[in-house]
This record gives C-alpha cells, sequence and structure tokens, in this order.
C-alpha cells in the first residue's frame, strides 16, 4: 500500500499523522506542500476525493486568511483556491491519500481508518488523548 501525507513539518497534528502512518508500518510519500506549493488541478482532485470544498479546506487560524479577507462568506471558492496557490499554508493538514481514500486528517485519528493495520501501542494524539492502547486497540 502506498501513502502519501502532504505535510507541513511545523504543525504538531501533521507530524503526530505522520507518526502514526510510519508506526503502522508504513513508508508513506511525504509531501512537504509549504516547499512544493500546489497546483490547481493537484487541489481540485485532492478536495473533490476528501469531499472538500476550498472554503471547508482552508486554514483559518495560524495562516494568513484573515489577513487576506477570505473568511467573508461572500468570498467564493475561485478566490480562495487562487489564494491558496499563492499561500500554501492556506490549505488545511495534513492531507493523507491511501488506497482506503483521501482525507483531512484533523483530528489525527482520522488517519486510522486510512491503514491497513494500526500501530501497536500506546500512541495519543499531540494533547495526549489516547489512540491506541499498550494492547494495540484504538480508543477513539
Amino acid at each position: 500500500m502506498t501513502v502519501v501525507i502532504h505535510h507541513n513539518p511545523d504543525c504538531g497534528t501533521s507530524r503526530n499523522v505522520l507518526a502514526i502512518i510510519e508506526a503502522s508500518g508504513e513508508t508513506p510519500v511525504v509531501i512537504d506542500y509549504l516547499q512544493t506549493g500546489w497546483t490547481r488541478p493537484q487541489l481540485l482532485a485532492l478536495f473533490a476525493a476528501a469531499g472538500l470544498t476550498p472554503r471547508t479546506a482552508l486554514r483559518e487560524s495560524k495562516s494568513p486568511a484573515q489577513e487576506l479577507g477570505l473568511l467573508d462568506p461572500s468570498v467564493s471558492d475561485e478566490a480562495l483556491l487562487a489564494a491558496m496557490l499563492d499561500h500554501p499554508v492556506l490549505v488545511n493538514r495534513p492531507i493523507v491519500c491511501s488506497p482506503k481514500g483521501v482525507r483531512l486528517c484533523r483530528p489525527s485519528e482520522t488517519v486510522l481508518d486510512l491503514l491497513d493495520r494500526l500501530p501497536s501501542g500506546p500512541m495519543a494524539k499531540e494533547d495526549g488523548t489516547p489512540l491506541i492502547d499498550s494492547k494495540g486497540n484504538r480508543v477513539v
């Protein structure tokens, strides 16, 4: 199985999701989208596969969304998409692709549904909330 994570190494949730994927035995393809940027077809395909729109994928906090005037509900999806291409940090993260689907893995336990096997435990969310117990059972 090939897993791809669109990753921001500065994001705790993204780092945790990557750790969960690796602990499950996968060696994911890691795309640092802040370095590589996005293409319009790539974002449209990811959003369609994950059931997202530019609005639902918009990173509102810790991004320039407010300064750019993007939080106003009247801003079109086209304008949001254009801003995401200019400012990759505006796309919420991490987005994970696997043969089981594509998801915005926020909260981090969302990634568990995309894996063939759970990691051995214990594992916790970035806030310390248990995800996998010491016997390898899913807690959330």
